[in-house]
Order: structure tokens, then C-alpha cells, then sequence
């Protein structure tokens, strides 16, 4: 699967997003090693704190269904009436909850757009540096 299809499909289940409050949409499509896809989209609540971000969404999904092994995660976002949609980076808990399942050193973050030369590529270790996972706790 190319990074463009992957961008596609984060593209459709931001399409599913349910933002009332902030009006930012969020889709995110996760490539595991067998080749299978799990989408995700971002839920917010009323609460706030229950909120979960499309990343995690999508790998909740993954884990649930019994996939643990990751190859990449595509993410785009903005807000629903966005002209065109900027760079969206995972926040904070979706990074550490990547960590948890991913090889920091192989697995790829598409950030993509619906502009497909404005997407970019990076590796988790880029975007979580010096991460704390599991073989944190065996130190």
C-alpha cells in the first residue's frame, strides 16, 4: 500500500469524525505488517477528557481485533470547513500509545493534507524522541 492510499483512507474516516466542540476532524488510517488497514476517527465528549483522539481509535481497533504489529499510520486533520487541510500531528498520548506497539526506529508517521505534496514522512522517533516503552521498564 502506497503512502497516498493510506492518505486516502485516513482522508475517509475523517469523513466519520464526531467534533461538536472543537470542529477539528481527524481521521487516521493504521498499515499493519499483514497488510491490513484499521481506520480511525476522533470522538469528542462533552466532558472532554473522554475524547479520543483518531489515532488511538484506530489502534484500539487493531488490538481489539488481535494485530499488534505496525508498519505506519497515516493522520489527517483540520478544522471541517478548512479550505485545505494543514499538517496534523498526533498529540502527546496518541505518540506514547504508538510507542507502546511500534518500533520506534522503523515505524512511519504520514501527516498527510488533501494536497498530496504537502504530506510528510516521518519516523516515530522523530516525533517522540528518547520514548519511554516497554523495555523502559526492564532497565
Amino acid at each position: 500500500m502506497t503512502n497516498g492510499e493510506l492518505v486516502a483512507l485516513a482522508l475517509e474516516a475523517r469523513k466519520l469524525a464526531y467534533a461538536p466542540y472543537s470542529h477539528h476532524l481527524v481521521g487516521a488510517a493504521l498499515l499493519t505488517k499483514s497488510g491490513k488497514v484499521y481506520t480511525g476517527c476522533n470522538v469528542e465528549n462533552a466532558g472532554y477528557t473522554p475524547t479520543n483522539c483518531a489515532e488511538r481509535t484506530a489502534v484500539f481497533k487493531a488490538v481489539s481485533e488481535g494485530d499488534r504489529e505496525f508498519v505506519s499510520i497515516a493522520i489527517v486533520g483540520g478544522k471541517e470547513d478548512a479550505a485545505h487541510l494543514p499538517i496534523c500531528a498526533p498529540c502527546g498520548v496518541c505518540r506514547q500509545v504508538l510507542r507502546e506497539f511500534c518500533d520506534p526506529a522503523t515505524f512511519t508517521v504520514i501527516l498527510g493534507t488533501d494536497r498530496p505534496e504537502d504530506t510528510k514522512v516521518m519516523l516515530l522517533s522523530e516525533l517522540l524522541p528518547l520514548g519511554f516503552g516497554p523495555e523502559s521498564l526492564l532497565q
